[in-house]
């Protein structure tokens, strides 16, 4: 009696098991073919083509991991903003930093300035006794800042930083909002180095030796560096500076004294994974104060929820499907004089 009183426990025991186990590996194979669904979703909306299965099933897997990890974070407290599965979706960290970040010139050339721009020399900074500041900036709203564009699989994030700064600065000292050629200083501004990184300082520098920049239109965006610079193309200036000048450095209070007046060049951090997926809210993601990507301040403000965070508006260069369509909004007044993400490090802006 016992011995079947045995037998049925163990075979209502194994019963179990087994119902557990067939559960497991039921709700497993849903999980991955929801997200190969998923992924093929993301790559038809994003383009995307792969060479063969081996490279399909190597970004699958890549996709699957970031797709987690930005679920994980959305799922957990609330840190006032969102990260979104974007375009980036199925590359790894190295990859992404060396396609659309510029530190891959700076470690392969051992460069001793921190960041990507090079020393400037010049100490005046014209807003410096800038008082009674509005509380709120946008230079979206005055027509100064063009259309969000991408730089694409090319390090030039710099070139586009210092374009968007330039063509501010024109629009509010001539009334007109004119689209400027990244291209050409991809190019031709031969002291940087086109989709291995640039010097924003350098290329203020060219635009004013070479007497101004062209249109986007005469000398379009391509996403890769001739070998030679268009000449032809270049012979058309739509629009000059007379120079440049920097930010004084670790200095929030200063940058908002330039901002309130114009677009400025911000060298940042742009190779943590949260800035890499942010996709709304006001950005307060941890990150390191080094310098390997060009955006542009375009204005400043405080939420009016939240307990009123106070941000900056930064335009970036890697399409309108990323952050809040092109634009972030990240913590302003930092803790760290440096900014957050080193922001407040390395800022300079076009003069006319």
């Amino acid at each position: 009696m016992a011995s079947k009183i045995l037998g049925s426990s163990l075979l209502f025991i194994t019963t179990i098991i087994l119902g557990v186990w067939s559960y497991l590996v039921a709700s497993t194979f849903d999980y991955q073919h929801s997200m190969r669904l998923r992924h093929q979703q993301w790559m038809a909306y994003h383009g995307k083509v792969y060479v063969d299965t081996y490279e399909a099933d190597m970004r699958f897997n890549i996709f699957r991991n970031n797709v987690e990890r930005i679920e994980t974070f959305n799922a957990g407290p609330n840190k006032g903003y969102k990260l979104g599965v974007n375009k980036f979706a199925d590359l790894t960290n190295d990859e992404f930093r060396r396609l659309h970040l510029v530190g891959g010139y700076v470690g392969r050339q051992n460069q001793k300035v921190e960041g990507f721009m090079s020393a400037s020399k010049s100490k005046h900074f014209r807003y410096a006794n800038a008082t009674n500041l509005p509380s709120t900036v946008d230079w979206r709203n005055k027509g100064a800042v063009t259309p969000i564009k991408d730089q694409g699989n090319c390090g030039s994030c710099w070139a586009f930083a210092v374009v968007a700064a330039v063509e501010g600065i024109h629009k509010l000292k001539t009334g007109n909002l004119v689209s400027l050629s990244e291209q050409e200083l991809v190019d031709c501004d031969r002291k940087s180095y086109g989709c291995d990184g640039g010097f924003p300082i350098s290329a203020f520098q060219f635009i004013v030796n070479n007497n101004g920049l062209t249109t986007e239109e005469n000398y379009p965006y391509k996403g890769k560096q001739h070998r030679v610079c268009n000449f032809m193309k270049t012979a058309s200036k739509a629009v000059r500076i007379s120079g440049y000048e920097r930010v004084p450095a670790k200095n929030e209070t200063a940058l908002m004294q330039a901002v309130a007046h114009q677009p400025v060049l911000l060298e940042i951090n742009g190779g943590d994974f949260h800035f890499r997926f942010y996709e709304k809210g006001v950005f307060s993601g941890k990150c390191k104060p080094h310098l390997d990507h060009g955006v542009t301040a375009v204005g400043y403000g405080t939420t009016a929820g939240d307990g009123g965070k106070k941000y900056w508006v930064i335009k970036n260069s890697w399409g309108t499907r990323w952050g809040e369509n092109g634009y972030m909004r990240i913590q302003r007044d930092y803790a760290d004089k440096k900014g957050l993400c080193g922001l407040a490090k390395a800022a300079s802006y076009p003069t006319i």
